[in-house]
């Protein structure tokens, strides 16, 4: 047995056998590891010592290097941690542990089994969710032999028995597949309902987080107002610092007022008073600018609403609307109407803030930017006001006494106007604009450059800073001098239309630097250059009164009379697209995506230019379902998707779009 070499043991060597037949669990393993123990045994026990016997050694040696394989040693942990019982169901089949796991069921799980609404069991729908009628389910089924296809293809006689077994068993067939399908259509059901489920609660979730966000958007803007009131009384206290040491610098002081001779107190009686006055080359006090204040924060709630959902409605005026605009989405608006009035209000609450009056008619064409408002009226005259001096506190506080009848929360329970306290605007007027000799049609302003258009069939440039016209623009002259010179494109032309005695003679503008874009009655659209003033292109194409214009960059979009919008190229002046409806154009504004008018109808006609799709978004598809006729839409805005629009009846509704 010494001279047994290594290559002549007994037992097998498996340092090269796969780790899985080498594991103990295995037959093999186990028989191969049992010897090595057994002979390894017999040779400690044997009179001889072991250590010096050479199949000791080898033996041992096989047995620490089985020992050190990493598989082994998991098996080996393993299995001391496996329980008898998990012992014994390794020996059993996969089949008779999933019919054991089946057929034995606590009772504590019997008595606590949950009522469902399903007709058919749990085993039924794995039945049915297996996809045995589909391609993929053929795979699965068991191979025919070929001597079963060729006995299955034979002709039967019918009237056989073997004929009827056939057809019971095509009907047991069909009779199982009806209803499996019956099955999969109730978890079809049951998915769809589940489905609904979540997304009802999705939706009590969104609206949920969505108070959240109008709250968080109240409190914000409550917040910047009580910083910009701050940011201004911080302004007025540096003002009259300055103004208290510029006079402290200007009074003479106790000594130098000794130093005055007996002559001069005595004959103080003939001294000149202008003496007294400041010198010219002194400082005067200025005059207060217009100080624009931009939000520091934008409402993105609207953004999460469906488009065409209304936000509010309110009874701004008892006549039909004029003019309107607001600064930005939940913020101010600004609207007129043929009751003379000119109302401010806080698009957030829904509220009033105050009037503002100094103009003597109608206000035919307002602009608001910020916190500065320009608007003109029927009286030939422009008046600018500063919307930050207003006396309003967005909580709905009292405004001036403690009394409880100067409170601002005047909202509109009974669907009435409701006037708030006299004297809420009276810091509001800047300063007013007079040069025109008829009424105002429309207006825009861009920093300190404003221009005006009025039936006295001019436009007018003026300096906001300096507060006087600087330039006037004749169109009558403009297209004379066009005619003369043989241009037939900006000479005057007559529309084909008949013309229309409300139709304005400027019926829109728009300033940008020294660009300036004007839309007359008589169709055309001049762009004119505020430098020079002389128009430098003229654009030809709409066939009734221009209403309404707005460019960009690229493009600029016209409204007419003539019931059609067109865009124009302003690269090189021709037609981008056009598109006309049943009414004519009375209003019109486009943001990033949008453009919307108002064209005669109780809605508001929407082109969303990224879709390149018309649809209408007003009262008049809300208020038809409850059998309601609201009234024409006269006026609309629109700003980063929130939209204002102005009606005949002097109510102005606003909406997502």
């Amino acid at each position: 047995m010494a001279n047994v070499s290594h290559d002549d043991n007994e037992y097998p060597d498996v340092s090269n056998v796969p780790e899985d037949e080498a594991s103990v669990i295995s037959t093999r393993g186990l028989e191969a590891f049992g010897r090595k123990v057994t002979t390894t045994a017999s040779h400690l026990m044997g009179p001889l010592d072991p250590t010096s016997h050479p199949h000791y050694q080898s033996a041992m040696g096989e047995v620490t290097k089985q020992l050190r394989r990493p598989g082994l040693q998991r098996n080996v942990f393993s299995m001391a941690r496996t329980t008898p019982t998990d012992l014994v169901r390794s020996k059993l089949s996969t089949r008779e542990i999933q019919s054991r796991a089946l057929s034995y069921l606590p009772e504590e799980m019997l008595q606590n089994i949950p009522e469902a609404e399903n007709s058919y069991s749990l085993f039924q729908g794995f039945q049915a969710s297996f996809p045995d009628f589909t391609q993929e389910g053929k795979k699965h089924r068991r191979r025919v032999s070929r001597g079963r296809k060729l006995l299955e293809e034979t002709p039967i006689q019918p009237g056989t028995p073997h004929a009827v077994h056939k057809l019971r068993k095509e009907k047991s067939s069909m009779m199982h597949q009806f209803e499996m399908l019956g099955i999969r259509k109730n978890m079809a059901s049951s998915e769809i309902r589940e489905i609904d489920n979540k997304i009802a609660n999705l939706a009590g979730m969104r609206k949920i987080i969505l108070d959240r966000l109008a709250n968080l958007e109240q409190e914000e803007a409550l917040l910047e107002h009580e910083i910009v009131d701050l940011e201004g009384r911080l302004e007025e206290a540096q003002e009259l610092a300055d103004e208290a040491e510029s006079v402290a610098m200007r009074t003479p002081t106790k000594s130098e007022t000794d130093m005055v001779g007996d002559d001069e107190v005595a004959g103080f009686m003939s001294q000149s008073v202008y003496e007294k006055l400041p010198s010219a080359t002194s400082t005067p006090s200025k005059s207060k600018k217009p100080r624009n204040i931009r939000r520091k924060s934008m409402p993105i709630l609207h953004e999460h609403f469906k488009p065409g959902t209304m936000i509010r409605s309110m009874r701004a005026h008892q006549d039909s609307i004029t003019a309107l605009d607001f600064d930005a989405p939940f913020g101010l608006m600004v609207s007129a109407a043929m009751d003379d009035s000119v109302r401010v209000w806080d698009l957030n609450a829904g509220r009033c803030i105050g009037l503002l009056e100094g103009h003597t008619a109608s206000v035919r064409a307002l602009q608001v930017e910020d916190n500065i408002l320009a608007t003109g009226s029927m009286d030939a005259t422009i008046r600018l006001w500063d919307l930050s001096k207003a006396h309003y506190d967005p909580q709905g506080s009292q405004f001036g006494k403690d009394d409880e009848d100067d409170g601002m929360a005047f909202e509109n329970p009974d669907d009435l106007p409701v006037d708030p306290p006299a004297g809420s605007m009276a810091d509001c007027p800047l300063f007013t604009l007079q040069a025109h000799l008829d009424e105002i049609t429309a207006l825009h302003f861009r920093d300190n450059v404003l221009v005006s258009g009025s039936a006295d069939k001019t436009l007018r440039q003026w300096d906001l800073e300096k507060g006087r016209c600087v330039q006037t623009l004749d169109v009558m002259w403009a297209a004379a001098q066009a005619s003369a010179m043989g241009s037939s494109d900006n000479a005057w032309r007559q529309t084909t239309r008949a013309s229309d005695g409300s139709a304005d003679f400027v019926g829109a503008l728009q300033v940008f630097e020294s660009a300036l874009a004007c839309g007359t009655a008589d169709g055309m659209v001049r762009l004119w250059d505020l430098r020079s003033g002389q128009v430098h292109r003229s654009l030809v194409g709409h066939t009734g009164p221009v209403t309404c214009l707005q460019f960009d960059d690229v493009h600029l979009v016209t409204g007419s009379l003539d019931r059609s919008i067109r865009i124009w190229d302003l690269r090189t002046g021709s037609i981008y697209d056009a598109y006309a409806y049943d009414h004519p154009i009375t209003s019109m504004m486009f943001d990033t995506r949008r453009i919307v008018c108002a064209a005669g109808e109780d809605v508001v006609k929407v082109y969303d230019k990224v879709e390149g799709r018309h649809w209408d978004c007003g009262a008049g598809i809300v208020e038809a379902e409850e059998a309601k006729a609201p009234a024409i839409v006269q006026r609309v805005r629109i700003k980063d998707g929130y939209m204002v629009e102005g009606r005949q009846d002097g109510i102005v509704g606003v909406w997502t779009c």
